[in-house]
């Protein structure tokens, strides 16, 4: 059964970092890329960064440059540092990954609160 759960959320004024984490079990993690999006109130869910299984990874206009999405296979664990963070980066951070035959899975999601 595949699992994914997020971590690492909270409260931080502008300007500062968080570091999210997602540790994935129940499937092939080494094989399979990962994603974290993202939702904020009000607004669907939208894809801020992906990595693939190779370690290619992109990232949404909005958080280039100042987020990064890492991966360790050994832990099965797939990481988001946030930098320079703003209040319009408050939201909902799921992890996400797409199994082959199209089968998408989410985790329960990790809140981060970005303050004036």
């Amino acid at each position: 059964q595949v699992h994914l759960v997020e971590s690492g959320g909270g409260l931080v004024q502008a300007g500062g970092s968080l570091r999210l984490s997602c540790t994935a079990s129940g499937f092939s993690f080494s094989t399979s890329s990962m994603g974290w999006y993202r939702q904020a109130p009000g607004e669907q869910r939208d894809l801020i960064a992906r990595i693939s299984s190779g370690g290619f990874t992109t990232y949404a206009d909005s958080v280039k440059g100042r987020f990064t999405i890492s991966r360790d296979n050994t832990q099965n664990t797939v990481s988001l540092q946030l930098n320079s963070l703003k209040p319009e980066d408050t939201a909902v951070y799921y992890c996400n990954t797409i199994l082959r035959g199209g089968t998408t899975f989410w985790g329960k999601g990790t809140l981060v609160t970005v303050s004036s």
